[in-house]
């Protein structure tokens, strides 16, 4: 499992089970398909991310972040290793497609395939992002609050 270390700014109030955590902007955030619930600052150093209240988390406190290791490997293979490939094959296909066909222009069709290939990647990594957003196993778990706030009665 991935840590990070955070402060809890903010607990929703329909939801308890539901918080915002400040922390500091890691690269990991690229590859994170939860990103789109961040709230990042002016500076960029900072962001606030929503995250499972499990450890019963207050205001102030504290808190240790996780989420698991195989979501973030597969976010990153989805975010960066796969509009590659999809790349490549674009590539490989047009170039097959133009010297079969008696092309005048294989290398060109092959670059056209190659970008078109590449832009429907970026529509299924959207796409696909948003329905990894919404399971549980892709969302940062609050799983140990390291110190209280000081407003509360410990």
């Amino acid at each position: 499992m991935a840590t990070e270390e955070g402060v809890v700014v903010k607990i929703e109030s329909s939801n308890t089970s539901t918080a915002w955590v400040k922390t500091a902007r890691s690269s990991a955030c690229k590859s994170c398909t939860s990103r789109h619930s961040c709230n990042i600052d002016n500076d960029g150093k900072e962001m606030e991310v929503e995250a499972i209240n499990s450890a019963g988390a207050k205001v102030g406190d504290r808190i240790v972040l996780s989420i698991q290791t195989a979501s973030l490997f597969k976010a990153t293979f989805i975010v960066y290793i796969f509009p590659i490939l999809a790349l490549l094959a674009g590539a490989f296909l047009g170039q097959k497609l133009a010297t079969d066909n008696g092309s005048q222009d294989p290398s060109g069709f092959s670059a056209l395939m190659a970008f078109l290939f590449f832009g429907l990647a970026f529509v299924f990594v959207k796409l696909i992002g948003r329905a990894m957003s919404l399971k549980k196993e892709y969302t940062p778990t609050i799983v140990k609050i390291v110190k209280h706030s000081s407003n509360q009665n410990n």
